[in-house]
């Protein structure tokens, strides 16, 4: 038996994993490949849960944590409310400062979106290199505005705001830069590290925008395994095919991620890409959200549509394109 990969369990083992966890009643969306959040019925509303970790970054890890989770909720269509987190600091390493930074950039960051912080838990963990940060993020939303990541239908079109990777230009720009100083410039590098505040690492604006517009179908934040896996998390929660283009003429790599991972010979569709919102929408409705998008200064990308069959990800030069394995940037902390 050989040893799993860093990153997300593979989509085949999750398959055999989820049917072994109980449900209930109240539970309207539970474990489920392809989808952000869990939803609970309420009564009235519908309450939606998030749990996300922060394990790449070590800067602003605690700002990440809570952007990260909010972008889960803001996808279902839900307004992110209260959060938790578990703060876990390395043994032999972590000082009263490190704490300090992580609960100031938890407070900034809920502050920034009117989150409550309402709970978790602290402590100084044997065998970590960096401070790991767990949230959980609680929102509501009306029972008839839920969208799904599995609401995809053939017809559809994809869309990808602001471009990709946004969260992996700047985890590398940071954590890698002593690699990259002989490459690109200072200037270059500060503005990558940057992505994280701008263009920015949350979609709750994106998300907000599209269901206020209408005609959404399904959206998806892509995380870990980038915009390539959100697709083929897309594809499998709505057991339909994606027909795109993210390597033609308009691909949706941002210039600066994409030299970033030709230096370190990553393939951008594969990074961590938190801040770009993949959205499927009825084919009368594209314009209008498209308009929306502009009015807000808000860069947008058409990807390809939605068509039928298994669940499958086809690009127009590249053919049939696998599900990666592990995200690309964890191949730089091996």
């Amino acid at each position: 038996m050989h040893n799993l990969p860093t990153g997300k369990l593979s989509p085949h083992l999750l398959a055999e994993l989820l049917p072994l966890l109980p449900t209930g009643p109240r539970v309207v969306l539970g474990p489920r490949l392809g989808e952000d959040a869990a939803v609970l019925d309420m009564g009235e509303r519908y309450l939606v849960a998030k749990t996300d970790p922060i394990t790449f970054a070590t800067e602003d890890i605690g700002w990440y944590a809570v952007q990260v989770n909010a972008n889960d909720i803001a996808v279902t269509g839900a307004t992110p409310l209260w959060f938790m987190a578990t703060v876990l600091l390395p043994s032999g390493s972590a000082t009263a400062d490190m704490g300090r930074a992580v609960f100031m950039q938890i407070a900034e960051a809920c502050r920034a979106i009117n989150v409550a912080v309402i709970g978790g838990h602290t402590e100084i963990t044997y065998g970590l290199d960096r401070p790991v940060v767990m949230g959980c993020m609680l929102g509501e939303v009306d029972k008839d505005h839920l969208v799904r990541t599995g609401g995809a239908r053939p017809g559809d079109a994809i869309l990808l705001t602001k471009g990709a990777p946004i969260e992996a230009t700047a985890i590398i720009a940071r954590e890698k830069r002593d690699d990259l100083v002989e490459q690109f410039s200072p200037d270059m590098l500060d503005r990558c590290a940057g992505f994280l505040h701008d263009p920015g690492i949350s979609v709750v604006q994106d998300a907000r925008l599209a269901v206020e517009t209408g005609g959404v179908t399904s959206m998806h934040d892509p995380t870990e395994g980038g915009v390539l896996t959100a697709l083929w998390e897309l594809a499998e929660a709505s057991g339909c095919s994606m027909a795109v283009d993210l390597y033609g003429e308009h691909k949706p790599w941002l210039a600066e991620g994409e030299a970033l991972c030709k230096a370190l010979n990553l393939d951008p569709a594969g990074a961590i890409a938190s801040g770009a919102l993949l959205l499927t929408v009825t084919p009368d409705q594209v314009d209008q959200i498209v308009a929306a998008y502009r009015r807000a200064r808000i860069p947008v990308y058409p990807l390809g549509h939605v068509v039928g069959g298994p669940p499958a990800v086809h690009d127009r030069e590249r053919g049939a394109l696998a599900c990666p394995a592990r995200d690309e940037i964890a191949k730089l902390f091996e």
